[in-house]
């Protein structure tokens, strides 16, 4: 077996000090000592944390992914469409649960067979974590220089290849919300396109604008293609997740996550995630038209659910419905003074209003 601690100090040494991930108990040790020793930051679900890690990353961190294998699943859209496309690497380990030959239990066993072919198709560099010290540390070796030149590398860890290592006593507080402010006038329903203009009016040099997938991308980038804006194109619903890691891996740097209703549905636990970590540097901001409008303009259920009271309860310390451009306006210049963590919950209207050259998701 693999000494946990020593082995976490290896890593230490190469850069890799961020974690996020998702408990397995074949990483049990692992994990324990990355909220003993590292910044870590437990995810709602695996692709969650590829999100939370590729921010990490592009915010100048050298991220660690940890995950059991029945999730690595949840994990294919951000491996495939975010950190394949920006070249965005990741260190990871993932369990294997059903490994041939092994008992375990029933719904581990396809994913047991199938795990190192998923790594294969999505094109990350792999290898078998070795049990034995000496091969451990070149297999590590290796896979540093793998992620040096931005490639992703996964672990794949057999059960008990890591030594037990405990957990100490992990402090837990609640997030408080200290301004909930619900919908209680007339909505106003500008169109992104307005909507977006005015939330890049306010940016600055130290502002860090994070559009989701779609036309809300693909707008900000006809309005203002600044050098510290980025352009979702898709792990769809990881916009806030991306956020979080950027945002605390920056927190010099202000972030704006630009959510929209139909990608925000697709992973809302995420919501519960950044209102834990809660840094006061993350402006995140949800442009609602109850349409999945780069796609035809199918409605999703955004109409059904009060997002503002979602946000209270996981603890953004201020969770807004904004009526109009001139509250969007007002919210966005008093955030700049203030800060902390804010989600502002505009409504627009769903339709083609823009001068976009590419209607095609």
């Amino acid at each position: 077996m693999i000494p946990t601690a020593s082995f976490g100090r290896e890593l230490k040494k190469r850069g890799f000090d961020f974690y996020s991930g998702v408990p397995c108990s074949f990483l049990k040790s692992l994990i324990n000592y990355a909220i003993n020793e590292c910044e870590y930051v437990g995810a709602a679900n695996e692709g969650d944390a590829v999100a939370i890690a590729a921010g990490a990353s592009l915010g100048g961190k050298k991220p660690v992914v940890l995950m059991q294998n029945s999730g690595l699943s949840n994990a294919v859209s951000p491996l495939v469409s975010l950190n394949y496309p920006f070249r965005i690497p990741v260190l990871g380990f993932v369990s294997w649960r059903g490994q041939p030959g092994l008992p375990d239990e029933p719904q581990h066993e396809l994913m047991g067979r199938i795990t190192t072919e998923l790594l294969d198709s999505m094109q990350v560099k792999w290898m078998y974590l070795s049990n034995e010290w000496t091969e451990a540390m070149k297999q590590l070796a290796l896979a540093a220089k793998y992620v040096d030149r931005d490639i992703p590398f996964f672990f794949v860890v057999r059960k008990g290849t890591f030594e037990p290592e405990a957990l100490r006593k992990d402090e837990r507080t609640r997030r408080a919300n200290l301004v909930h402010i619900s919908e209680n006038g007339v909505s106003q329903f500008p169109s992104r396109y307005e909507a977006l203009r005015a939330i890049n009016e306010w940016k600055d040099d130290r502002t860090v604008q994070l559009a989701t997938t779609g036309k809300t991308g693909r707008q900000l980038y006809e309005i203002d293609d600044a050098g510290n804006n980025l352009y979702m194109v898709g792990s769809m619903g990881c916009i806030g997740s991306f956020g979080l890691g950027i945002a605390l891996s920056k927190p010099e740097f202000d972030v704006w996550a630009i959510d929209g209703d139909g990608a925000l549905l697709m992973r809302m636990g995420s919501m519960a995630t950044i209102g834990y970590y809660h840094p006061s540097n993350l402006l995140h901001i949800l442009l609602d038209n109850n349409a999945h409008d780069s796609t035809g303009g199918q409605r999703t259920v955004s109409h059904n659910v009060d997002f503002v009271n979602i946000a209270r309860s996981c603890g953004y310390a201020k969770a807004i419905y904004v009526h109009n451009l001139d509250e969007l306006s007002e919210c966005i210049k008093e955030w700049k003074m203030k800060k902390g963590l804010t989600f502002l919950h505009l409504k627009i209207s769903s339709g083609a209003d823009d001068p976009l050259r590419s209607k095609s998701r």
